[in-house]
């Protein structure tokens, strides 16, 4: 097993820019997604780089680990389909994918801005519940059946993207879950089959 992977490679970028513009508000201000900047000044690639940057150190840490712990399990999939920077282009089209909705719909608003990695993050977690959807997920140190906390993850963002107020992409987080599925069933469609047979099958 390689000891340098890209999933350790986009955490370790992460982290480094996101600390970095924790003290940089010059390099927050530059690489953060605001929609109706990046589309008048042709700036493109803030769908990307919002994704590096993290409001805090718990918002930080919380999407490392779940990429770290995830990330790694799935990374080998992505390899073996699409060639040694599979999981990369895979994560990166996450960032745009989970983005693009919220983007369109405050394109016009020069106050709106977003940014974390949390949409790509998702697409990493929904597409191992794929292939493992009745593993057990600790969420707050509390065991809960990965299909289990999927279902009610996407009713809650869906709840909260509704009530809005909480200056939380929620949008962001079910595209990126929406994402992480399609992409994994084109990349491989038998997958599908594999679900619905762990999904009936509990005990097996």
């Amino acid at each position: 097993m390689d000891l340098i992977t890209s999933n350790l490679i986009i955490i370790a970028l992460t982290c480094v820019v996101s600390y970095t513009a924790f003290n940089n508000a010059q390099l927050m201000d530059d690489w953060i997604l605001r929609p109706f900047k990046a589309q008048r000044d042709k700036q493109y690639y803030r769908y990307i780089t919002y994704g590096f940057l993290h409001a805090d150190f718990m918002h930080l840490l919380f999407n490392m680990m779940t990429l770290y712990v995830f990330g790694r399990v799935m990374e080998g999939f992505y390899v073996s389909a699409l060639g040694p920077f599979g999981f990369a282009l895979f994560y990166l089209g996450g960032l745009v994918f989970s983005v693009l909705p919220s983007a369109l719909k405050n394109q016009r608003d020069p106050r709106y801005a977003t940014l974390g990695a949390s949409g790509a993050v998702s697409a990493v977690l929904f597409a191992f519940i794929l292939f493992d959807p009745w593993t057990t997920l600790l969420i707050f140190f509390v065991p809960c059946p990965a299909i289990v906390y999927a279902v009610l993850y996407v009713a809650y963002s869906i709840w909260l993207d509704k009530k809005g107020g909480d200056n939380v992409n929620h949008s962001a987080h079910l595209w990126g879950a929406a994402y992480g599925v399609l992409a994994t069933l084109l990349i491989e469609p038998g997958v599908l089959s594999h679900f619905m047979n762990q999904l009936m099958n509990p005990f097996s």
